[in-house]
């Protein structure tokens, strides 16, 4: 069971996504925190508290593969899991090559999400 500690934040530009990744990962007792662009999530108090997040890669505006990015430049631990509607191997390999714990393509297993947060937020 996640500690209070675990906070996961959920970047999607679709608010559907966002509600229903939210409703999940509560649901197994994490904190869970919601942002519909990848500047609002950078311009949050929250990055600093985020254990985990749950990355749409194709966002309006910055993408999730650039914001991922710009965590790394910062030295920011955070496991990352990619989610997209759009899996290509050219997206796939971005998604790998930026670093991440799993790249899943929508619609996914809640299972699967769980377990690739849980394997990144372990170390």
């Amino acid at each position: 069971m996640p500690t209070a500690a675990e906070v996961i934040a959920v970047v999607d530009d679709d608010a559907a996504t966002r509600q229903s990744i939210e409703r999940l990962l509560s649901a197994r007792g994490y904190t869970v925190n919601t942002f519909e662009s990848a500047e609002e999530f950078l311009e949050s108090a929250l990055v600093k508290s985020t254990r985990g997040l749950v990355l749409d890669i194709h966002l309006k505006g910055m993408s999730g593969i650039e914001l991922r990015r710009r965590l790394s430049v910062a030295k920011s631990t955070i496991p990352v899991v990619f989610i997209t509607a759009y899996d290509d191997d050219a997206t796939r390999n971005e998604a790998l090559g930026v670093g991440c714990v799993a790249c899943l393509q929508k619609p996914f297993a809640a299972d699967r999400l769980t377990e690739a947060l849980e394997r990144g937020m372990r170390f």
